[in-house]
């Protein structure tokens, strides 16, 4: 089967139909996270699988295609986004399934390991898949393609630490990866998440891949014994955002209907401030106190998530209203789903004054600032400027000023400048005079660095 033209790398990619079978695939590349849309047109039904937060995509896909969701069908219990499965069901009345390892607390269908499920006449199979987390499963549709969630991922394969002992994850991942191994080789993989997402470290920016392709160049399934994946896999180590609990949480529990209507306020009163809009603009003039997270990088609600506490009210600053929806939308994502409200306007007192790399030559020269390095360990193994100190941006707020000389002001530097920009405004909240970095990072420093090799690296 070929890839469906344009399958997708937004929200707004084209339903198709192939032989007989609607397919669609939805990507959220904020977070790197992908949803599908399978029916019979004839028959007017589909499935939904992996539904995010926002459904108002699917409704409309599925009215424009002709179809009803009959069914909604999750993997597992999704630990770095809400699931829309309890909006679908209030709203919709439509019926839920997981695996009942997973044990939700909401009303739902069992799944079962080779269990057959009919949409119309298209069939979709059930693989039990742990590892990821005990409950997972993968779905295999009309005998042609596999929707692997969250076990084998486009050049990569999921990390076993979410939900278990990651050594005892990472055994059950090693088996359910030899199950999709044994599936023909021309079967088309869809995995529910791609390059962005932090439950893997190494996947592709593909949207699909064929099981055959996967096993010519994906390292994970190059392992024929079970002691060596898990030696290799357990040990590996991504951030894992403080979001996660929380979110398996909304997922676990009952349903989670519709959010409020997200208010304009004319004044943002006791609230932390999270600035949405460009960095340059935050810089040029921003509310004392305000976290700068432009909606427009990458990864916003990721790294939001790592600036922001659920418990605390919370109000956006965005340029206009569309940018600030924009934003809600990412918050509610990652389960900020009590907002307080938004602002386009403020008493924007506080300033901040980016510094460029040659500028920072000269200043480390002169000893006058010192030069905070955000990144994560491994980026800064690879290389980093001599006397900087290191604290990657998502861990400042929790640190505050500890280590950071505030004699001098102090420099942040990434590898393209938003982070830098989220770092510095973490630091300005906490009264530092923090500059940041925001044309270039550390790879387009002019002077030398120095890399770091840890032991039992290769």
């Amino acid at each position: 089967m070929a890839r469906p033209a344009n399958a997708s790398r937004n929200l707004a990619a084209p339903t198709v139909s192939f032989r007989g079978v609607l397919f669609r695939q939805f990507v959220d590349d904020d977070l790197g996270c992908a949803s599908y849309l399978i029916g019979d047109p004839s028959k007017g039904e589909a499935f939904l699988v992996d539904p995010a937060y926002a459904i108002e995509q699917y409704l409309e896909a599925a009215d424009q295609a002709g179809v009803r969701i009959v069914r909604v069908l999750e993997t597992h219990t999704h630990a770095d986004h809400v699931s829309g499965h309890g909006r679908l069901a209030l709203e919709h009345g439509v019926p839920i399934s997981v695996h009942p390892v997973a044990e939700p607390e909401f009303p739902s269908e069992p799944l079962q390991d080779g269990q057959e499920l009919p949409v119309g006449s298209v069939s979709v199979r059930v693989i039990h898949t742990p590892g990821h987390r005990p409950e997972h499963c993968a779905f295999l549709v009309d005998d042609r393609l596999v929707l692997t969630g969250d076990s084998l991922f486009i050049g990569d394969a999921a990390r076993p630490d979410l939900a278990i002992e990651a050594r005892e994850g990472a055994e059950g991942l090693f088996h359910s990866l030899q199950r999709l191994k044994d599936l023909p080789d021309a079967y088309e993989v869809y995995p529910g998440h791609v390059a962005g997402s932090l439950c893997g470290a190494a996947m592709s920016p593909d949207h699909s891949s064929t099981i055959g392709k996967e096993k010519r160049t994906n390292e994970k399934l190059e392992y024929g014994d079970a002691q060596a994946f898990i030696n290799a896999t357990a040990s590996l180590s991504t951030p894992r955002p403080p979001t996660t609990a929380r979110v398996v949480a909304l997922n676990k529990g009952p349903f989670v209907g519709a959010p409020a209507q997200l208010e304009h306020l004319a004044d943002p009163g006791e609230a932390t401030i999270l600035d949405v809009r460009p960095a340059e603009m935050h810089a040029a003039g921003h509310v004392h106190g305000a976290f700068n997270v432009p909606a427009s990088g990458s990864s916003f609600a990721t790294r939001a998530g790592f600036v922001l506490d659920p418990d605390e009210r919370i109000v956006i600053h965005a340029t206009d209203d569309a940018e600030a929806e924009k934003a809600a939308r990412g918050l509610r994502a990652v389960g900020f789903l009590e907002l307080a409200g938004y602002v386009t306007a403020g008493r924007m007192t506080e300033t901040s004054v980016p510094v460029e790399l040659d500028d920072l030559e000269r200043l480390l020269e002169q000893g006058t600032v010192q030069v905070l390095d955000v990144r994560e360990k491994s980026e800064r193994d690879e290389a980093y400027i001599p006397g900087s100190l290191h604290i990657p941006f998502r861990l400042l707020r929790g640190f505050g000023t500890e280590g950071v000389n505030t004699d001098k002001p102090v420099v942040t530097i990434c590898e393209s400048g938003m982070r830098a920009s989220i770092a510095a405004s973490v630091l300005s909240a906490a009264g530092v005079d923090a500059r940041p970095v925001l044309h270039g990072g550390v790879h387009d420093w002019p002077g030398g660095t120095v890399s770091f090799r840890r032991c039992g690296s290769t």
